[in-house]
This record gives C-alpha cells, sequence and structure tokens, in this order.
C-alpha cells in the first residue's frame, strides 16, 4: 500500500501542474459529479448510491461504505465549450471597453478526478477511507484576440484534496466525513490589470446513508463554504497597489434517493435534489442567486459485465439580473460585462454512459458524455452571452479485492 499511495500523489501531483480551468458542465463556478467517470453517465446522481467512489468522496462520504478492499480510479475529461460574447456599447475607463462580438479563444480543457479507496480495520472499528484529487471548479474566457476588448480574460481554478471516511453505524445506518484542502488559482477578468494569484482554504463535508429496504437507500451530505483570498489581484490604477479579491465556494445541500427494485434487479434509478448557497460565497453572492438542482439518473445491467447509463439535469440559471441596477450607465454597463465573464447560463444538461466490468482481471472501464445545448442570456440592454458545451470522459477502476461493492444491490 506504500507504494500505492506514492504513485497516486505522483499522479495527483502532475493533474495539478497540468490541469486548466473547467468550463464545461458547472453549476455556476461549482462543479458536481457530473465529470466522475460512473455518475458522468447518470447526470451526476450519486448521494444516495454512487456507481464510483470518487462521487462518493465528492458528495456523501457515508457511501464510502458501500465498497470495500483496496481501489484505484484514474479518470479524465475532454470538454469543448463555446462562449460567444456581444458587448455593444463602450465602457468607461479603467476597463476601456469598445463594442464587439466575438467568441472566446479558450481552447477545450482536460479535468482530471484520480483517487484511491482503502478499507481497513482501526481499533477493532471497520473504516473505509478514501483519498482523491478532484477538479472541484473552473472557468475561462479569453477575448486577447479582440483589440476592442482590452485585454479581457477570466481564468478560474480550483482543485480539490479530499480525505475522507465513512463509517457503518448499524446495518441499514452508515456516516461520513470528510475535509477538503483546495488550492484556486485567479486571474482576471481583465489581465492588463491583473496577475494571477494563488490562495489556500479549507472546506468540510458531512453525509449520511441509509437503507430503507433492500432495494431502496437514500443519502444527505451538507458542505461548508470555502472562501479565498488573492492577495494583491486586481489594479485598478496602473502604478498603484492592487486590491485583494475575496471569492469563495457556496455552501451546499444535497439529499438523493436510489432505487433497485424494478427488471429483477439490473435496473438503478436514482435522483438527487442540491441547494447551492451562493449568497455565502465571496464575489458569487454579488453575481448569482442562491441554486436548486435536480439530477436524475439511471443504469441498466445488460448482463454481469456491461452497463448502460443515461441522465438528465436541471439547473436554475443562478445568474442574478438585479446585478447592475445602480442607474448610473458607465458603472452598471461595467458590472454587467464583468458578470457576463462568468455566466454559465445553461439549466439543461443530458448525459449517457457505459461500464464494463473487469474487462481485464480486477480492471473496470468507464465511459460517459454529455452536453449542455446552447442557451442564449441578456446582462441588461448592453450585453449578451450564448453558452454550449460538450464533453467526453472516461475512467479505469483497479479493484485489488474478489469483491467491488459490498453488497451489490
Amino acid at each position: 500500500m506504500r507504494h500505492f499511495f506514492c504513485f497516486f500523489f505522483i499522479l495527483s501531483v502532475t493533474a495539478a501542474l497540468d490541469a486548466p480551468a473547467i468550463f464545461a458542465q458547472p453549476y455556476g463556478v461549482s462543479g458536481g459529479n457530473n465529470l466522475m467517470p460512473a455518475s458522468g453517465g447518470m447526470g451526476g446522481t450519486s448521494v444516495a448510491r454512487p456507481q464510483d467512489f470518487l462521487s462518493a468522496i465528492n458528495f456523501n462520504p457515508a457511501a464510502l461504505t458501500q465498497y470495500e478492499g483496496t481501489q484505484f480510479t484514474l479518470a479524465g475529461t475532454w470538454a469543448e465549450p463555446t462562449f460567444n460574447l456581444d458587448q455593444r456599447v463602450s465602457l468607461p475607463p479603467p476597463v476601456d471597453v469598445d463594442p464587439f462580438s466575438a467568441k472566446s479563444s479558450t481552447p477545450g480543457i482536460l479535468a482530471p478526478n484520480i483517487g484511491v479507496f482503502q478499507q481497513m480495520e482501526i481499533g477493532g472499528r471497520d473504516m473505509h477511507v478514501g483519498l482523491a484529487l478532484i477538479s472541484a471548479s473552473g472557468l475561462g474566457t479569453s477575448f486577447l484576440h479582440v483589440p476592442a476588448a482590452n485585454g479581457t480574460s477570466s481564468y478560474l481554478l480550483c482543485l480539490e484534496l479530499a480525505p475522507s471516511v465513512g463509517f457503518q453505524l448499524t446495518d441499514d445506518l452508515a456516516i461520513g466525513a470528510g475535509i477538503f484542502l483546495g488550492t484556486a488559482f485567479l486571474e482576471g477578468p481583465y489581465v492588463a490589470r491583473s496577475a494571477m494569484q494563488n490562495d489556500y482554504a479549507l472546506r468540510a463535508n458531512l453525509g449520511i446513508d441509509y437503507d430503507v429496504s433492500d432495494e431502496t437507500n437514500v443519502g444527505l451530505y451538507w458542505k461548508t463554504r470555502q472562501n479565498f483570498t488573492f492577495h494583491n489581484q486586481e489594479v485598478l490604477i496602473p502604478g498603484t497597489r492592487g486590491i485583494d479579491v475575496h471569492l469563495g465556494l457556496p455552501e451546499q445541500f444535497g439529499a438523493g434517493i436510489a432505487n433497485s427494485s424494478l427488471v429483477d434487479g439490473r435496473l438503478l434509478l436514482a435522483a438527487d435534489v442540491l441547494y447551492f448557497m451562493w449568497d455565502t460565497a465571496d464575489f458569487w453572492k454579488n453575481q448569482y442567486r442562491n441554486q436548486w438542482i435536480l439530477q436524475l439518473g439511471m443504469q441498466f445491467e445488460l448482463n454481469d459485465r456491461l452497463k448502460i447509463r443515461a441522465g438528465y439535469d436541471f439547473a436554475e440559471n443562478p445568474i442574478d439580473d438585479n446585478v447592475g441596477t445602480t442607474g448610473i450607465p458607465g458603472v452598471d454597463n461595467v458590472r454587467k460585462y464583468t458578470q457576463a465573464q462568468f455566466g454559465v447560463i445553461n439549466e439543461n444538461r443530458f448525459t449517457f454512459g457505459v461500464g464494463a466490468v473487469d474487462v481485464l482481471p480486477g480492471l473496470d472501464f468507464d465511459f460517459f458524455a454529455g452536453g449542455m445545448p446552447r442557451v442564449s442570456h441578456n446582462f441588461g440592454a448592453n450585453t449578451s452571452v450564448n453558452l454550449e458545451s460538450y464533453w467526453i470522459g472516461a475512467g479505469l477502476t483497479w479493484r485489488f479485492s474478489d469483491m467491488y461493492f459490498i453488497e451489490r444491490r
């Protein structure tokens, strides 16, 4: 196991150095489990009965008790967003943006998710422990190729190192907890007057999982907010000291239910309801409204070795249209233009996936893909955005035991 964790550490560091901003399918700028190897094909559904342990770490650590032995997962997603911005009026100094209409030049991106799981016994108590590097949040837009945009470019990346543990209290009830150590990087939204800065912050995660019956179980989780401070990040007046930018990820709650009573237990149906409290997150509380999300997913086992998956998400558009309503045209236009750089406006997401068990002895393969169809949003009378995104990903899971789940419902 010592060499195993060393291998995990090396891969995690490499992924952290290579990972760019993640503008694929986030809710606002906060990621869910849509990019995880199995949950990614099921619309991210994973609060009650996740089909990969990475999803349990990221949402409900109590669900780690559904796994045993030793497992290692290496997963990645390629996303291709298309972000178009139309700015119809000039903006005053210090922004100095002239009217333009252009597509962001941010290229496609790669998002890694890597983790290891170990079942162990400490002091006579059975523990289910997970450790993961998670692509938790990100966004990237760039209009550096447009002279009229005057250096408009925004990049946000947050990677989380997440140790988590689950305990089986009774035959039906499990609890879990996790700590997320996040490192975040921010640049923009006007690169001529800012520098990329980074910061670190912690957040906690608590979860409960309960087996209502042999076929049905429910789960709950709660994540605390996570606020970062980027010192001297934004220079409003050239030659002066930069100002500190406070920016964070929101407190969130989730509840889920999963049932496998149909088709002789081969059909798994799952649903999650998530609530993101953007009013607890620095910076975003002035950009976004609190947001409800519904995730629906299914998995059908064609045979003992092959599964097909599908999912759908509805996420409220979090954009707060009251931003920039001071009545001062220049100030309001700048605020709307800045808000548009972070305009993840899509409400609908569609996913599908395939899972294969034992493609090689002890090695499972998961494939998934998804998309957010193009939608448009007006940020006041003078700025508008349209956005679409499609992604494709896969994961490999090595199982170092003869059992995949404690009980395969």
